[in-house]
């Protein structure tokens, strides 16, 4: 790629800084935790700029600590959507998602989101973009959008109806998931403070918040489990939602092959069970999904916290059923 064109594309690491973007934070450990995961990103991204062949790229990402190496491939994903979108490479996302990063495929198209979040041409028709992706994972581009507009243009200005007037009502509520989760950045993983942000947003979407909440809570950690025992306090009837966020978290790690001590920490309070048996449960309600339904990533969710809260009698010892969701990208591949 020519200089000129990679250095405009480039995004300066000061854009996940917190005193750049505004965040407050009372703890200098959490603030470099969830700073660090930024720049993590931020060298995905850069990387996936810089190296045009796939396996190359994907052994450069590989090369990055195990806890944080899912928000590496999410960054390179976003350059690589980037580059599909503005005409300078070609089913470059596709490729690597069927590819070397099929592992990542969950953080791969949150990644994409956050592409079509900077495309106006890409954003304005999002749900016609993302229908060339896996039918059910293409949801989480929605989610990645959420978080781009929640972490970029602020949590107020996200969760009002400027963002969300072109979406389908399926859609709405995915986005709104990817806005909570933005909320563990923008609000520092401070429990009190996300959920006063949560009431500020509309009704409707509360759950799909706390969704959110419970995902990045699961997979970005940085909070000891007595602070995780009061988000689930918190999020009151929405228990099950913020469950099943962590579950999410939980599969999209066991399929990277990188699993976290806070990841099983979280799905211990939140889930009342370890992560190995949360995605393994993700697994059981995948093979359930109604092909029919409007929302096959919403059918999934619904299915989820329905077997979240009823757990231990209808799914002991984490055990699965086939297919589930990597034989069903393998076959996607095949």
């Amino acid at each position: 790629m020519p200089a000129l064109i990679q250095r405009f594309l480039e995004i300066d690491r000061r854009e996940v800084e917190f005193a750049h973007r505004g965040f407050t934070c009372s703890s200098p450990d959490i603030r470099n935790r969830l700073e660090s995961i930024g720049r993590v990103f931020l060298q995905g991204y850069s990387a996936a700029l810089q190296e045009k062949n796939q396996r190359v790229l994907a052994d450069r990402l590989d090369q990055i600590a195990p806890e944080h190496r899912g928000f590496a491939y999410e960054g390179a994903a976003m350059a690589l959507a980037l580059l599909d979108g503005i005409g300078l490479r070609r089913n470059a996302f596709l490729q690597f998602a069927t590819g070397p990063g099929q592992q990542h495929i969950f953080m791969l198209h949150v990644g994409a989101g956050w592409a079509y979040a900077r495309l106006p041409w890409m954003r304005r028709h999002i749900e016609s973009v993302f229908k060339k992706l896996h039918p059910i994972l293409r949801w989480l581009a929605i989610d990645g959008y959420g978080f781009h507009e929640g972490y970029f243009h602020g949590k107020a200005r996200a969760g009002s109806d400027h963002f969300v007037l072109r979406l389908s009502p399926d859609a709405r509520h995915v986005f709104y998931q990817g806005l909570g989760r933005s909320l563990w950045f923008v609000d520092a993983a401070d429990v009190r403070s996300i959920c006063n942000t949560i009431s500020t947003f509309a009704q409707p979407y509360h759950s799909d918040a706390w969704s959110g909440v419970g995902l990045a809570c699961a997979y970005a950690g940085g909070i000891a489990p007595d602070a995780i025992e009061e988000l689930r306090r918190k999020s009151g009837l929405h228990a099950a939602a913020l469950a099943q966020g962590a579950a999410f978290a939980a599969k999209a790690r066991q399929l990277a092959g990188n699993p976290a001590n806070h990841t099983d920490a979280a799905c211990i309070v939140l889930c009342h069970m370890h992560a190995k048996e949360a995605a393994a449960l993700c697994d059981e309600t995948f093979n359930r999904i109604d092909p029919l339904h409007a929302c096959s990533y919403q059918h999934w969710r619904e299915l989820l916290q329905q077997s979240l809260v009823f757990s231990s009698e209808i799914f002991p010892q984490g055990k699965s059923n086939e297919p589930n969701i990597s034989s069903s990208l393998a076959a996607r591949e095949a």
